[in-house]
């Protein structure tokens, strides 16, 4: 039994001077891309968050329709159509701006949920407060509102981080380079699918590892902040 795990280990020692800079350069690009995604995402989400929100039926609807489209579809039914399906439409994407766009549009969805439901736990009392002294109601949500709803927001928002991080696999079937791929490509390569398959799963778990740690840790600071507040 040790010498199978000592063979095992030893074919990453022989191949770790070809796999190493290919594994380190597809980590770097599945990080830049949850990162994209993330961020466009985070925009999108909030804007639609505001708009399910409007008083304007229209926009509301609107948004309202988007949210249940996005998480209706498959993130990689989306991608296919953003890759492949809007080529005769004369609109090409490379692989990498299809995945950005493709991730950002489908967790828009689940992340506009996650803000509107973080802004609407705050008290309209408080909203209502700071228009009586004066303020416009954009201060108001940038100064009383949001960075309220934040500290509630902020653990979903990371456990989203970290589905989307896990998605950024799917990215593979449209050749974009990033993790899977990489391993998928050297596996062929080296006939050895198991090391490499292991070794993606492993770098997976260790990106994701410490966003799973630090959304523990700010929900039991949200828990204990709130017996704090309330005297439980």
């Amino acid at each position: 039994m040790i010498d199978n795990i000592r063979d095992f280990l030893q074919v990453y020692v022989e191949n770790w001077s070809n796999w190493g800079p290919q594994i380190y350069a597809a980590v770097g690009v599945t990080i830049q891309l949850t990162v994209a995604s993330f961020s466009m995402a985070i925009v999108l989400g909030l804007l639609l968050a505001l708009g399910k929100m409007s008083r304007f039926p229209l926009l509301r609807a609107f948004c309202v329709a988007y949210v249940e489209v996005a998480r209706g579809i498959p993130v990689l039914a989306i991608l296919f159509l953003l890759y492949f399906g809007l080529v005769p439409l004369g609109i090409v994407f490379d692989a990498f701006t299809a995945s950005v766009i493709g991730l950002g549009l489908s967790a828009a969805g689940y992340i506009a949920e996650v803000l509107r439901a973080g802004i609407q736990a705050i008290h309209k009392g408080q909203r209502e407060a700071a228009l009586a002294v004066g303020m416009t109601p954009m201060m108001t949500f940038r100064y009383i509102i949001l960075p309220q709803a934040f500290r509630i927001i902020l653990p979903p928002l990371l456990n989203m981080l970290i589905i989307l991080l896990k998605d950024t696999s799917i990215c593979s079937l449209i050749s974009t380079e990033e993790l899977m791929l990489r391993a998928k490509d050297l596996a062929m390569m080296s006939f050895l699918p198991m090391h490499l398959f292991l070794l993606a799963g492993v770098i997976y778990f260790l990106l994701a590892w410490p966003l799973s740690i630090a959304t523990r840790h700010l929900e039991k600071v949200m828990q204990r902040g709130r017996r704090q507040t309330f005297g439980i």
